[in-house]
């Protein structure tokens, strides 16, 4: 009984993804597996359609609902949980082979869109430091709700009115604040290559972090660039991104 229940969830499970091809089980009044058909589809897409309303806008509902079908249609979501559609969905426009012409920044945007949901809701608890302590000879300490982000394509302006023809690398970082909002901080690749400095397992003092930065660019006085460093770390402390020093 319980292998014949299994082989109906299956059989139900194909039609529900792809109705247009694959015919409802046997014995299935057409009437209510419709219901289900609607409830799943409109489900699906409710996640998806909160989460990348930029997307969504600019390539137009039609559009949007052949990407959402082809969505559910052909990527394989293992997740259980419903907050990880929006994710699985940024895999399925950045992996999957997609038949309908889609802008070339679309994979990108789509990514930028998610960064704001999957930041906000980070389980991490804020380390112990000292805001106040000194940032060069410390162990700085990262605002643990963070992404550091790098795009071929200038993600942060695109929108109605502003659609890129050509690439423009984009460094973006996307952080949670104190009071628990979402913010976005456009950066250069300098500061980004610190970021991940400091990011990177071993604990990392300031000026450590700044004199391998140093050596990475060949600076030709690496004392000067240890200098501009230590105002760019205050720079991020005032905006969150760093914490301070850890106790």
């Amino acid at each position: 009984m319980q292998h014949g229940f299994q082989h109906f969830q299956q059989a139900l499970g194909k039609h529900l993804r792809d109705p247009h091809h694959v015919p409802r089980p046997a014995g299935t009044p057409e009437r209510r597996v419709a219901v289900y058909r609607e409830l799943v589809f409109n489900n699906l897409c409710g996640f998806v359609d909160a989460c990348f309303p930029v997307c969504r806008s600019l390539i137009g509902d039609a559009r949007w609902r052949r990407l959402c079908r082809t969505f559910m249609r052909d990527w394989p979501m293992h997740t259980p949980w419903f907050r990880e559609i929006p994710r699985e969905f940024v895999r399925y426009l950045n992996e999957a082979e997609i038949s309908q012409p889609l802008p070339r920044w679309l994979p990108e945007l789509v990514h930028y869109e998610w960064a704001e949901l999957a930041v906000d809701v980070i389980d991490a608890p804020l380390p112990d430091v000292d805001p106040a302590g000194d940032l060069m000879d410390g162990v700085v300490v990262l605002n643990p709700a963070l992404m550091n982000l790098a795009y071929a394509w200038p993600v942060h302006l695109i929108g109605e009115d502003f659609r890129p023809r050509k690439r423009q690398p984009t460094h973006l970082l996307v952080y949670r604040d104190s009071d628990d909002l979402v913010r976005f901080s456009e950066i250069t690749p300098v500061t980004a290559r610190l970021i991940d400095l400091l990011l990177a397992a071993e604990p990392t003092t300031g000026r450590q972090a700044l004199l391998r930065l140093a050596g990475e660019l060949n600076h030709p006085d690496p004392q000067l660039l240890v200098v501009f460093g230590a105002g760019l770390l205050g720079d991020l402390l005032q905006q969150g991104i760093v914490l301070g020093r850890k106790a």
